[in-house]
């Protein structure tokens, strides 16, 4: 699993994001403000990593700092274990491990 913290701007200042991804299988989750909780879209997720402009508004963390800042970007809901996450992508429990036609 790779972790992204995401900032406002390119001076980024407070985290205001995050993005967890299963780049070998081409799925990820973010947490949605709006709906106050952990949702899948791995489109989303593809579109603002390899969008140029967005290079200095994000930082590839390790584990323990995603942990720390899924508390603060959420209000307190911890960052669900790598089990729980596998768990929301589509086709879970399937024994197909192609990746998701939602990558972009």
């Amino acid at each position: 699993m790779s972790y992204y913290v995401i900032y406002r701007s390119d001076e980024k200042g407070p985290p205001a994001g995050l993005f967890v991804m299963d780049s070998g299988r081409g799925q990820a989750i973010l947490w949605d403000h709006r709906k106050r909780a952990w949702a899948y879209d791995p489109g989303l997720v593809v579109r603002f990593l390899d969008d140029y402009r967005n290079i200095d508004r994000y930082d590839n963390v390790d584990r323990a700092v995603a942990e720390r800042v899924a508390e603060a970007v959420t209000g307190g809901e911890k960052l669900p274990d790598e089990s729980l996450i596998r768990a929301m992508f589509p086709g879970a429990g399937d024994s197909d491990d192609r990746p998701n036609s939602g990558k972009q």
